[in-house]
């Protein structure tokens, strides 16, 4: 399994691909993206640095076997597992043909339309016009392919997912409010399913969609125009007097940010259910130590054969009188419609349920076809007390 170092800065979109595939693949990855291990613009200009990775560019890879790769796309796929990068050659390609999609469709109408409104680049009125058509393009590709599929390709995450969701992150929080991206449901559904995913979550936190689409500044980019050119020496005092004002004020912002609370009619039913209950002890507290390792089990059923690996290391090391086992059927299979649907159904139960990832395990399957279905499934849980009602 691989093992090494991803140098890059805070915040790279095109690092968090290869970030996300490690989280899949259990490959152990460290990330130096601040000073002492890595400064942007000083570590990557280095003589040594040079050595490795010739452009000086960032995200780059280096292994503690010493080997090395730059560009993100290699990074991502050396740091994937065979179920990212497509089981079987046809799998592969369609892989392959969603990262090339990224590349060419979407990242570069989606940095003209989102960089001016970073201060990153000048806005020209013409070319954002033609790059929201642009990405107005790619999206309806993308709609009519997830009309029928939970996933881009296959039935589970792929480095397709990764790639394409890493290069539309910026246009769905800084452009894509509401009205514009809700022609596209499918996509949007695709993209918060993913972004809920676990191993999405731990790498990008809680990614906030656009409400208001964001214009260009023109202070704003007039404000970062400086820090592109290389200040004379006799200007350095006053550039970094400036920096901790800069700091203390974007701290500011980033404090209000967390102080306002999530509105409440953004929560349906059960959260709101779920707001209002009082913070209880964890119900499985009382139980003795168990000799099952439930996050060893999960390890070998998402990265390795189920059936060679997996379910023989379930059986070697289950501990009967700490776990218990259940067997769970849909009561409502008549109101189950399109298979894609329902399928989304047993995903977003998943999600709800984040807090028993340490204490529960299940595989939950959709039987049948569009309109003729049943949704049953197997549950382990910690105690043998059925965990709900808990």
């Amino acid at each position: 399994m691989a093992a090494g170092t991803l140098y890059t800065y805070p915040e790279n979109w095109r690092a968090f691909k290869a970030q996300i595939a490690a989280q899949y693949s259990g490959a152990a990855l460290k990330v130096a993206s601040t000073t002492p291990a890595f400064t942007f613009g000083q570590t990557n200009r280095t003589p040594a640095f040079l050595q490795n990775f010739p452009l000086g560019k960032v995200p780059a890879y280096q292994g503690d076997d010493g080997f090395c790769l730059f560009e993100s796309n290699a990074i991502a796929h050396y740091l994937s597992n065979e179920a990212l990068r497509g089981a079987t050659p046809q799998a592969a390609a369609q892989v392959l043909q969603w990262v090339s999609f990224a590349d060419s469709e979407i990242i570069p109408p989606a940095s003209t339309w989102v960089f001016p409104t970073l201060g990153i680049m000048q806005f020209n009125k013409q070319a954002t016009e033609q790059a929201k058509e642009d990405v107005k393009r790619a999206l309806t590709v993308l709609n009519q392919h997830l009309n029928t599929r939970t996933f881009l390709v296959g039935e589970r995450i792929s480095l397709a997912d990764i790639t394409v969701v890493c290069s539309m992150l910026w246009l769905y929080k800084q452009v894509l409010e509401p009205s514009f991206r809700q022609p596209y449901n499918n996509v949007n559904r695709w993209f918060i399913t993913c972004i809920n995913q676990p191993q999405f979550k731990v790498v990008l936190g809680e990614v906030k969609l656009c409400e208001k689409m964001a214009q260009f500044d023109a202070k704003k980019f007039a404000e970062m125009q400086p820090k592109k050119e290389a200040a004379p020496k006799k200007e350095k005092a006053p550039k970094e007097a400036a920096k901790p004002q800069e700091k203390k004020e974007k701290k500011k912002e980033e404090k209000k940010e967390e102080k306002k609370p999530a509105p409440e009619e953004d929560m349906d039913d059960c959260d709101a259910a779920l707001a209002a209950e009082p913070k209880s002890k964890d119900p499985f507290a009382h139980l003795p130590k168990s000799t099952f390792v439930m996050i060893e089990f999960k390890r070998k059923y998402s990265n390795e054969d189920t059936l060679a690996v997996a379910i023989p290391h379930f059986w070697d090391n289950f501990d009967k009188e700490g776990y218990s086992i259940w067997y769970s059927q849909y009561k409502y299979s008549d109101e189950l419609t399109l298979t894609f649907k329902s399928c989304n159904l047993i995903t977003g139960m998943f999600q709800r349920l984040d807090k028993l990832r340490k204490n529960a395990f299940a595989s939950v399957i959709l039987f049948g076809t569009d309109n003729n279905s049943s949704i049953s499934g197997i549950w382990v849980f910690r105690g043998q007390e059925l965990a709900f009602p808990l």
